[in-house]
């Protein structure tokens, strides 16, 4: 007869093995409802990315008077593959909502905030962050001094590159070249004089030649008169 401990050894090796031999079982359920893959358009399919940078966004509220924090996440630059507009755009993160979205133009001024190396700030005319648009004052700081020298860096080209390749601001140009040109063709026109002889009596001198011979008539027929 065995004892305790031999039976609950053999017990014990029995189911071993028993889950050894007994092979796994990994049950398929189709899904009820089916999802199929949407292809979510951001807007960005027709730009290039210039620069993109992780940052801290702040937007100066007038009611208050004090900044407020719009938002944690990647800001970058994208240029129009077509037009050569460039746009601001940043996003939150895990949202991904929009906390900046305006077009740069070539008279924006980017400001040193509060003497700090790392921060920026700058107003735009025209943003469209909350899908209106406002005028904003907005500041951004970055995670060192490399990360910020790099932002400007790449803002600087940006502007030139709407200055000198944008049509909205080439056809300006054009239009103030051809209004100067007609300004210089105005002023190099000389104006008539009083003195001037009129271009009638100049242009015709057979009808001068015909007063003249008439006048002589009247003399002589005036001393007929008198001889007689």
């Amino acid at each position: 007869m065995s004892s305790p401990i031999e039976e609950s050894v053999r017990r014990n090796s029995e189911s071993e093995g028993g889950e050894a031999e007994t092979p796994e079982h990994d049950p398929h359920f189709e899904p009820i409802v089916s999802l199929p893959l949407v292809d979510i358009q951001t807007n960005e399919e027709d730009e290039e990315e210039l620069v993109k940078i992780r940052a801290r966004l702040y937007r100066y509220d007038t009611g208050d008077h004090e900044w407020k924090e719009r938002g944690t996440g990647d800001i970058k630059l994208l240029r129009h593959k077509s037009n050569n507009t460039v746009r601001v755009v940043m996003r939150r993160d895990k949202t991904l909502k929009v906390c900046a979205n305006h077009f740069i133009t070539p008279d924006i001024r980017m400001n040193v905030h509060c003497g700090s190396d790392k921060a920026f700030n700058w107003s735009v005319f025209a943003d469209y962050a909350d899908e209106t648009c406002k005028q904003e004052l907005l500041a951004i700081k970055f995670g060192n001094p490399q990360n910020a020298e790099l932002w400007k860096t790449k803002f600087a080209e940006a502007q030139e590159i709407v200055r000198t390749k944008c049509s909205l601001y080439t056809q300006d140009q054009f239009s103030d070249d051809e209004s100067s040109i007609t300004r210089s063709e105005d002023t190099d026109t000389p104006e008539p004089k009083i003195g001037d002889k009129s271009p009638d009596k100049a242009d015709r001198p057979e009808e001068a030649e015909s007063e003249g011979v008439v006048l002589k008539l009247k003399e002589l027929k005036v001393e007929s008169d008198t001889a007689e």
